[in-house]
This record gives structure tokens, sequence and C-alpha cells, in this order.
């Protein structure tokens, strides 16, 4: 039984809140490396009718579904 899937997540969404709760359960010093290394630099856009739409960085769109996800229970 996949407990991720049961709960509506995707598996990279799954991974995301693992990985943040690792890193917060770190002591200061390395909780601060693994938080930089945590940070995405990764853009995305939709495309319709075969034109760009708006460029969003992977990690605020991230946290937009979170929040709506987690307002939507």
């Amino acid at each position: 039984m996949t407990y991720w899937k049961a709960a509506g997540l995707t598996y990279n969404r799954y991974m995301a809140v693992a990985a943040r709760a690792v890193r917060n359960s770190l002591k200061d010093g390395p909780r601060l490396q693994a938080e930089r290394r945590g940070l995405m630099d990764l853009r995305f856009a939709k495309w319709e009718n075969g034109k760009q739409g708006e460029v969003k960085h992977v990690a605020d769109a991230n946290k937009s579904g979170m929040a709506a996800q987690s307002e939507s229970k």
C-alpha cells in the first residue's frame, strides 16, 4: 500500500515533504547546508495552442499547490 497515493499526493510531492522533514530535523550546521541544496532554480511554462504561457518557478508553484491542497481538506 502506498500511503502517499492514498493521501492524494504525487510521488514528487511526497518526496519533497519527506526531504523537508529530514532537513528540518538536522542540527543547525548540516541543516543550513541541506537547505541550500534543497533550493530549486527550475522554471516551467504551460503551452497551449502552440503558444508559451507564463514562465513560473517550480518552487513557487509547488508552494502554492501545497497551500491550495491543504485548504481543500
